[in-house]
């Protein structure tokens, strides 16, 4: 005669919940690498550490001879570097957080307290949950800390990390204050004592919820560096031409309301062709990148400066009287003859032509084709030189005479 028992209770046995945060976070440390690849971005690299410390820290934990010292102390000290790690990525993302000496540190104090008092099972059970605990409360505030508008510091990644690790933090609390009291109250980490179970629980669903939020975070940082990397000229490093008109609304708004000059500055590389045809495209990028750094030093705290088309660039000029133009026309000259033949072998030049804003100009675009016909005047008259738009010249002489 038989019986049918069904089938058998699924156990949730502290060694077993255990076993699965180690496999859980052995997973973490695989699939992050795997989807944020060994980029460039140093928080994203410190994440993926993080994960690898976690899981290393938690096979070291569960060794089955984890009584003896040293593998016991090392595994601590790598819980203890993981969540230094993580902090060091959160600093990254969201500069100016507090706490970064208890981070550099806590890994040092964990390992040093767990080591010597090993033989007292209650005060390294203590030490070490209290000391996690204080560093997880302490990523959480500075978590929590207030976030200048920017492109990754939303507020749903930081409250994942911060509920996760929280959590954590405060069931950390509890573990260190019951082995205070003495290894009756807790007598091992995976003994069955029901704050373990919940612990145990509990840390497998914040591992689960924190390397999301790192996922989260990440995805912010990509999508911010794919906008700055749209509107910035690769070469160069300046803004693009879509970045700079973009930019010149706000600059134009504030010269109205304030009623305050405006100007244009347009400069075109002369003899770039003829460079390249005598010594390669490569001499021709290397010139382009020459003259945009030695216009980017010479301009005005204030000017906005941009390759707007090949070998063409801009400067607009806020607050400028109108001698601002010729003067920064004149640095930018002094500043590549004297860089010129040094960096690239050969001598090299441009024309300019300059405009102001006018009180019928639209937009940029209106000041801009006013600029650009004196450009062609400068190429025409002989290149080399700079050119005003029609009536400045007049405008520009009564302003130095007087």
């Amino acid at each position: 005669m038989s019986h049918d028992l069904g089938p058998p209770a699924m156990r949730f046995d502290v060694p077993t919940l255990f076993s699965l945060l180690l496999i859980l976070s052995l997973a973490l440390a695989v699939v992050l690498p795997l989807q944020l690849g060994w980029c460039e971005s140093l928080s994203a690299r410190r994440a993926q550490l993080s994960a690898a410390a976690q899981a290393a820290g938690w096979a070291l934990l569960l060794l089955p001879d984890e009584g003896h010292r040293l593998p016991a102390t090392l595994a601590l000290g790598l819980l203890s570097a993981s969540l230094t790690l993580l902090w060091m990525a959160v600093h990254l993302w969201l500069p100016g957080r507090f706490g970064r000496w208890l981070q550099y540190g806590m890994p040092v104090i964990v390992m040093l307290g767990y080591g010597l008092g090993f033989d007292n099972q209650g005060f390294r059970l203590a030490w070490s949950n209290g000391c996690l605990a204080l560093q997880m409360l302490a990523l959480c505030a500075s978590l929590l800390q207030p976030v200048k508008r920017g492109p990754f510091g939303h507020l749903r990644w930081r409250l994942l990390l911060t509920v996760s690790l929280g959590l954590l933090g405060l069931l950390n609390l509890a573990r260190a204050w019951l082995a205070g009291m003495g290894s009756e109250a807790l007598p091992r980490f995976d003994a069955p004592h029901p704050l373990n179970i919940v612990f145990a629980v509990a840390a497998n669903v914040c591992v689960l919820a924190a390397g999301i939020g790192v996922l989260v975070a990440w995805r912010g940082e990509s999508e911010a560096e794919l906008r700055r990397l749209s509107q910035v000229d690769a070469p160069t490093g300046l803004p693009n031409h879509r970045a700079f008109q973009q930019r010149s609304v706000d600059m134009i708004s504030m010269a109205r309301r304030y009623n305050e000059p405006l100007m244009l500055l347009v400069m075109d590389l002369d003899g770039i062709k003829a460079l390249n045809a005598e010594y390669g495209a490569e001499r021709g990028d290397q010139a382009i990148a020459l003259f945009g750094r030695c216009l980017d030093e010479q301009k005005r705290l204030g000017d906005l400066v941009a390759r707007i088309d090949g070998q063409r660039f801009a400067v607009l000029m806020a607050r400028s009287d109108l001698v601002g133009p010729p003067a920064l026309d004149r640095r930018v000259r002094d500043a590549l003859q004297e860089a010129a033949p040094r960096d690239l072998g050969v001598p090299l030049g441009f024309s300019a032509g300059w405009a102001k804003l006018r009180s019928g100009d639209r937009n940029l675009e209106d000041m801009q084709r006013r600029a650009e016909t004196a450009l062609y005047a400068a190429k025409h008259q002989g290149r080399g030189r700079l050119c005003a738009e029609p009536g400045l010249e007049a405008e520009l002489s009564v302003a130095t005479s007087a």
